[in-house]
C-alpha cells in the first residue's frame, strides 16, 4: 500500500552570488553560516519527528537559494535525517558551476533520486543579462553530466524574456537542450518576473516584454510537445512517468512542512512560516525556540477556492460548472468531459483569469 503523500522541503539559502531578478529568501557572503544552519536544520527535523508532526516522506526537496553551495556530505547529512517512504522522490536543486562527476555520484549514493539543475539559458549575453554565474559551456557540460550520472529522473530550469534575448536566442536554448545526448525528462521554463525590491525592478529599461514572453512561452509549449513532453502545470512539461511529485504536493494542497530560513509548512489549510534570515532562524533553533514566524488558517470556502484557482493552471482544469460560459473566454478555455482547462492562449493570462473571473468556489459562476 503506498503511503499518504507527504512533503519536506529544506531551504537552503546560500548562494555564491545572488542573481538580480531574484526575491527569494537568499543570500549571497554566508558561507560561514553552512556548517551550523545544517546543524540547525538537522535539530529542527528531529524536534519535529519527536513531535509527531513528521510522517515517511513520499517527497523530498532541498532548494534554494543554491543547494549545490553545499558539500556533498552536508547534503547527504541532511537527506539522512529525513525518514522517508519506500520510493520516495529526493530532489536537490543544482547550479551547472557546482556539478561534477564525483559530487552526482555521492548524492545519488546517498539516496537523492532527483535532480533540478539551473541551466536558464545557453546563450552567453543572455546569462549576463540575468546576472548568472556560468557559461554556456559549463552549462551544457554540467546537462551532460547529470544525464550520465544514473539518477532516475532530472529536470532542467530555463528562463525567458531577459534584456537582450531575441526569439532566435530562446530557440536556440531550446534547442541546445532538447538537442543533449540525453535530454531532461522534465523542464521548467519561467517567464522573468519583475519582483519589487529587486535590482532588476529598479531599472525599468530591462523589464520584459510581455507580447515577447507570450511568443517564446508559444515556443516552448510547440517545441516541448513535439518531443514527447506533456504539459504539467503552467510553466512545466514533463515526459509520462517524469513529473515531480513534490512539486504536485503544492499544486494539489498536499501536506508538507519546511525546514529552515524562510521555509513554509502546509496542512489541513493551516499555513505557517520560519524567519526569513539565517542568522534569525539560528539564533531560534540554538536557543530552544520556535523558528515559525507566522501562521494563515484558510476556512472551507477559501481552500476550496484556491484548489480551484491552482487546478486551473493544470490540465485537470476546473468543473465546467466553476467557469461560466461567458464571451470573453473564447479562445481561452475549452471544455472536454465536463471540465473546463485552459488553451494555451489562457495559460498565458492564468494570472488574470484567477482574478478577474474569479473561479468560484461552489463553481457556480463568475465573480465579478
Amino acid at each position: 500500500m503506498l503511503a499518504e503523500p507527504f512533503g519536506v522541503y529544506v531551504h537552503l539559502p546560500f548562494c555564491a552570488h545572488k542573481c538580480d531578478f531574484c526575491a527569494f529568501a537568499t543570500y549571497e557572503g554566508r558561507d560561514a553560516l553552512i556548517a551550523p544552519y545544517v546543524a540547525g536544520c538537522r535539530t529542527e527535523l528531529d524536534r519535529a519527528a519527536a513531535a509527531g508532526e513528521l510522517p515517511a516522506a513520499t517527497s523530498v526537496y532541498l532548494g534554494g537559494g543554491t543547494p549545490s553551495r553545499l558539500s556533498a556530505a552536508q547534503l547527504t547529512s541532511l537527506v539522512g535525517a529525513v525518514d522517508r517512504a519506500a520510493g520516495a522522490e529526493v530532489n536537490v536543486e543544482c547550479h551547472p558551476e557546482d556539478v561534477d562527476a564525483d559530487f552526482l555520484a555521492e548524492l545519488r549514493a546517498s539516496g537523492v533520486t532527483r535532480l533540478s539543475l539551473g541551466v536558464q539559458s545557453t546563450r552567453a549575453h543572455v546569462l549576463r543579462a540575468l546576472d548568472r554565474r556560468g557559461t554556456p559551456d559549463t552549462v551544457l557540460a554540467a546537462a551532460e553530466l547529470v544525464a550520465a550520472a544514473g539518477f532516475s529522473t532530472w529536470s532542467v530550469d530555463l528562463i525567458f524574456g531577459a534584456s537582450g534575448e531575441s526569439d532566435d536566442d530562446w530557440a536556440a536554448t531550446l534547442d541546445d537542450v532538447l538537442g543533449l545526448a540525453s535530454p531532461p525528462p522534465h523542464l521548467s521554463t519561467y517567464a522573468l518576473g519583475v519582483e519589487p525590491g529587486t535590482p532588476l525592478a529598479a531599472d525599468a529599461a530591462r523589464h520584459p516584454d510581455p507580447d515577447a514572453q507570450a511568443r517564446r512561452y508559444r515556443l516552448a509549449d510547440e517545441r516541448l510537445g513535439a518531443a514527447g513532453y506533456r504539459w504539467e502545470e503552467i510553466s512545466n512539461w514533463a515526459k509520462p512517468g517524469h513529473e515531480c511529485r513534490h512539486n504536485h504536493l503544492y499544486w494539489e494542497q498536499g501536506p508538507y512542512r519546511g525546514i529552515g530560513s524562510g521555509a513554509h509548512s502546509h496542512r489541513a489549510g493551516r499555513r505557517w512560516w520560519n524567519v526569513r534570515t539565517p542568522e534569525r532562524y539560528l539564533a531560534q533553533v540554538t536557543a530552544g525556540a520556535s523558528p515559525v514566524a507566522g501562521e494563515e488558517v484558510l476556512d472551507d470556502e477559501q481552500r476550496a477556492a484556491e484548489a480551484l484557482s491552482l487546478s486551473l493552471r493544470t490540465p485537470a482544469g476546473v468543473p465546467e460548472a466553476a467557469l461560466a460560459d461567458a464571451p470573453e473566454l473564447a479562445g481561452l478555455v475549452e471544455r472536454r468531459a465536463g471540465r473546463a482547462v485552459l488553451t494555451v492562449r489562457g495559460r498565458l493570462v492564468a494570472d488574470e483569469l484567477t482574478l478577474r473571473l474569479g473561479v468560484a468556489a461552489e463553481g457556480a459562476s463568475i465573480l465579478r
